[in-house]
């Protein structure tokens, strides 16, 4: 894992995605790239811009995007007061931001990976197709409620093949299932390895496939967490009898420090 650090940042752009003006929802942040020896893709930082002041004291928790030599980015969507005030960033506004935090996705060169994303859950995709060292061995399906544009499909497309299902209507949820069951019930046929991230529902599906087919599969947990680094107990996870240390089995640990990323038989959902 990197060296864990806090930096002040400075803004670059806020690239708005989908509906563009004031209506848009969906941003991302590129930022001045924080002193870091390295990073993983799943990784996570919490950010915090210099203009909250006392009115909002917590981070919010982002997965990093992307990370190249010049910036980071981070994506995010307008869900409550922390990501509104966010989106009236503007350049040269400063960012304190902690981090690389948690854990990364496994990377396995020669075999068949199989990306599993649901909605926000597409950002830390981006970085890991772009740091791939073969990329020809991997594959994303994307499940959505808004339209296309509002996520960064296209910075996965150019690297790996993206198949994408909308959810609008009750039958398009069903399809998504079956077809989560089909393409992970294969990958497990070819000893592969399926990575996901997501919302909960989503998360579950997949993690019911994974154990019934005997797939391993990498989940990267959204839990709620406010300080990132394990002190507030606020973003615990219950392991299985499966977990590497005994004394944990069954019992509750810290998302933040011990994840995001976890094994799927490793954690109950």
């Amino acid at each position: 894992m990197s060296q864990q650090s806090s930096c002040l940042l400075t803004v670059l752009d806020l690239v708005p995605f989908g509906q563009t003006g004031q209506d848009s929802r969906f941003f991302a942040l590129r930022l001045t790239r924080p002193d870091w020896d390295g990073w993983r893709p799943g990784q996570f930082v919490m950010v915090r811009p210099v203009s909250f002041g006392l009115e909002i004291p917590w981070a919010r928790p982002f997965g990093i995007c992307h990370m190249t030599a010049r910036h980071l980015i981070c994506f995010f969507q307008v869900q409550g007061k922390g990501t509104q005030r966010m989106a009236a960033l503007r350049e040269g506004d400063k960012v304190r931001v902690w981090g690389p935090l948690g854990n990364g996705f496994a990377v396995e060169p020669e075999t068949p990976t199989l990306l599993l994303a649901g909605g926000m859950g597409i950002a830390p995709f981006v970085g890991y197709v772009n740091q791939h060292p073969k990329p020809w061995n991997v594959a994303m399906l994307f499940g959505h409620r808004e339209p296309l544009s509002c996520y960064p499909v296209d910075s996965i497309n150019e690297h790996v093949p993206l198949d994408s299902l909308r959810e609008t209507e009750p039958g398009d949820l069903d399809n998504l299932i079956f077809t989560l069951q089909e393409r992970i019930r294969d990958n497990a046929e070819q000893k592969g390895l399926v990575l996901a991230c997501g919302p909960l529902p989503f998360l579950k599906t997949v993690r019911r496939f994974a154990l019934e087919y005997g797939a391993r599969c990498q989940l990267s947990l959204e839990n709620r967490m406010a300080c990132g680094v394990g002190a507030c107990l606020g973003c615990v996870t219950r392991t299985t009898e499966t977990w590497p240390v005994p004394a944990k089995r069954g019992g509750l640990v810290q998302t933040c420090n011990h994840g995001p990323i976890f094994w799927a038989d490793q954690i109950e959902l």
